[in-house]
């Protein structure tokens, strides 16, 4: 007869729940020393109950108005220069006019108005 283990014979456990459920003790409370009793005395100034919540900002300080750099003059142009801005001021002026017209008028009208330029500048 051979003997084999049944698992009639031993019934298992179930596996137990691991569950660490660890309580801290409550911390403990200090209390403070009894403190002596002494008579009340009267404040030596009262405090105002609110501060004041808003900050004044001290004024900003105006920086001084740069002065304007010398101007750079460019030395006046070479007749040749001269004459292509007459040139091509007066194209336009006849252009704007849609050519009604003679070329002296607007050649003449150019010259005045490239003189005027240059003497401002």
């Amino acid at each position: 007869m051979a003997t084999s283990k049944t698992s009639a014979a031993t019934p298992k456990k179930p596996a137990a729940k691991t569950t660490k459920t660890t309580t801290k003790p409550a911390a403990e409370k200090k209390t403070a020393p009894a403190a002596k009793v002494t008579p009340a005395k009267k404040p030596a100034a009262a405090k105002p109950a609110v501060k004041p919540t808003t900050k004044v900002a001290a004024p900003k300080k105006v920086a001084a108005p740069k002065k304007a750099a010398p101007k750079k003059s460019s030395p006046p142009p070479t007749p040749e220069e001269r004459y292509r801005m007459v040139q091509d001021a007066a194209y336009f002026l006849a252009e704007r006019n849609e050519f009604k017209g003679g070329a002296l008028e607007y050649w003449i009208a150019a010259e005045a108005e490239i003189s005027e330029f240059l003497a401002g500048k």
